[in-house]
């Protein structure tokens, strides 16, 4: 084994060589597996396999659920600054893995080191938002329509959430839950997706030290499915207070229709297909990076991914010559390189999936201005491709998780806008330009039909500040930021009578003898 890996799995208290444990209880802690059973981890850059680990065992699927529901008495009697405190000190914890954690993610998943610490990154800053959050968990008090009477709002925790995360974000979207869940007072269970099951191993590690250290009880339990074995019975339970699902539109109205089957909560984060819109005053100094890294970074396995450019006739040809420049000028190469800026996709049926849509764009005589191609030898590494298209296309309007790149042009602005609303998914936007109106329409109820709209910055790359998520087909989920934090409650409205009568509202009457019968 390479010896940086070796490096990184030390300091992340992973065992290089042997099988490593993949389900946490709150209180039975590191569980032994299915049998013989064990899950291979892929490098997707070389091909190598760099771990092995036990998948959850069916039968302790109960344990998980129940001492989570146990353990989540004790959380949630502790108030909620210093439960903020106990998510203040994992922040730390991350702080100082953030290097190793930040390389397990590019070895595991493919991201470019730059990408795999930022989102390292973005788990800290997630950290320190939900402790400030912690003091904020805000009620109202209300104006109530009787005398001597008072009516307040106020949240409680839910019990035990379920949080499902995709390979693309194998650590950061556990954090845009787990630490906002938790500071609300609930318990988390994580099911990551296997092809992100080792940082989500690494992470638990960190948890459990940080909690375990400052005598905080176990909050956060893991389980590795294999299969799909839990997955189902997972969504379907009825004991989870809130599902949080991440990953493509196709699962997550199954894992949606479940969920309202029985009346459950759900909180969906599902698939994107993203445009930039660039009209002819733009600035093309500022719209080309944004659109390269939009359309290239994670090479191209982001929800976020730019995957529409729809630019003006007038500059369609000066903006393309300068991405054709640029896309030549990226280098591909192993993730840990950093003179890489795009690593290889997840997984050979990835690469099959791109590859079939570019027989496709062949078939349809689509113009391919750059890419297109395998890039052969070992790891699942394509050519980032820019193609010029038509909107009528059905796989325009399909989200390709691969970085292909679809040209559209418009002659109209509202034409542009059109283009831009006309497909299922409605997660991220953004405009270059330099004109006030088109900002100001782009972003009013008339312009961009989707949860993110950018002006003059790409479709990826969200602060956590902001509440995250997309309607539509993207499935009306907000993660994070602002009032988020509500996901992971229930209201309950309270009112206090402290008169001697007992008045009802709308003015109802209704009188009964206070004398009591001989």
């Amino acid at each position: 084994m390479d010896p940086l890996v070796r490096q990184v799995f030390s300091e992340l208290h992973l065992s290089p060589g042997q099988v490593i444990q993949g389900t946490f209880a709150s209180r039975s802690g590191w569980l032994p597996g299915a049998g013989s059973l064990t899950l291979p981890v892929h490098n997707p850059a070389t091909g190598e396999i760099i771990a092995q680990v036990e998948p959850t065992d069916p039968d302790d699927y109960e344990r998980l659920l129940e001492e989570s529901r146990a353990i989540g008495e004790k959380w949630r009697s502790i108030p909620a600054p210093r439960r903020g405190e106990a998510i203040r000190l994992i922040g730390e914890a991350l702080r100082t893995h953030k290097e190793a954690l930040g390389s397990l993610v590019s070895l595991e998943v493919g991201k470019i080191k730059a990408e795999g610490s930022g989102e390292v990154q973005e788990m800290i800053d997630m950290a320190d938002f939900s402790l400030g959050q912690s003091r904020m968990l805000y009620g109202r008090t209300l104006v109530s329509e009787r005398p001597e009477h008072r009516m307040m709002e106020q949240w409680h925790p839910l019990g035990v959430v379920g949080i499902v995360t995709a390979f693309n974000f194998p650590v950061a979207v556990y954090s845009w839950n787990a630490f906002l869940a938790a500071i609300c007072g609930n318990t988390v269970i994580w099911k990551p997706s296997p092809k992100g099951m080792l940082s989500a191993i690494a992470v638990q590690k960190i948890v459990i030290d940080v909690l375990s250290k400052n005598q905080f009880p176990q909050f956060s339990s893991l389980m590795i499915d294999h299969e799909n074995r839990l997955a189902e019975r997972f969504c379907a339970d009825p004991r989870l207070g809130l599902l949080s699902f991440t990953g493509s539109t196709a699962v997550g109205r199954k894992v949606s229709e479940i969920r309202a089957a029985q009346l459950g909560r759900s909180l969906m984060e599902l698939g994107g297909n993203n445009a930039v819109l660039v009209d002819e005053t733009a600035d093309l100094d500022l719209a080309v990076p944004s659109i390269v890294f939009g359309a290239v970074g994670t090479a191209g396995q982001r929800c976020t991914t730019t995957r529409r450019l729809i630019v003006a006739e007038e500059i369609a040809k000066p903006l393309l010559d300068r991405l054709v420049l640029a896309y030549r000028q990226i280098r591909i190469g192993h993730p840990l390189d950093p003179a890489t800026l795009m690593g290889p996709l997840i997984d050979e049926p990835a690469v099959e999936r791109y590859l079939a849509v570019i027989e496709e764009l062949k078939r349809l005589g689509a113009k391919i201005l750059y890419g297109g191609r395998r890039i052969e030898g070992p790891g699942h590494f394509v050519e980032p491709t820019l193609v010029e298209a038509s909107p009528d296309w059905p796989l325009v309007r399909r989200e390709t998780f691969a970085p292909i790149l679809y040209v559209l042009t418009f002659r109209q602005f509202e034409e542009a806008i059109r283009l831009q609303n006309a497909v299922p998914q409605g997660l991220s936007s953004a405009l270059f330009t330099t004109n006030l109106r088109r900002a100001e329409l782009f972003l009013s109820s008339r312009g961009s039909d989707c949860g993110i709209a950018n002006i003059n910055i790409g479709t990826s790359g969200a602060e956590i500040g902001g509440a995250f998520g997309g309607e539509k087909e993207t499935g009306g989920g907000r993660e994070a930021g602002t009032d988020a934090w509500k996901n992971y409650m229930r209201r309950q409205t309270n009112t206090i009578n402290w008169s001697r009568e007992l008045p009802l509202a709308q003015g109802i009457r209704f009188r009964v003898d206070r004398n009591q019968p001989d």
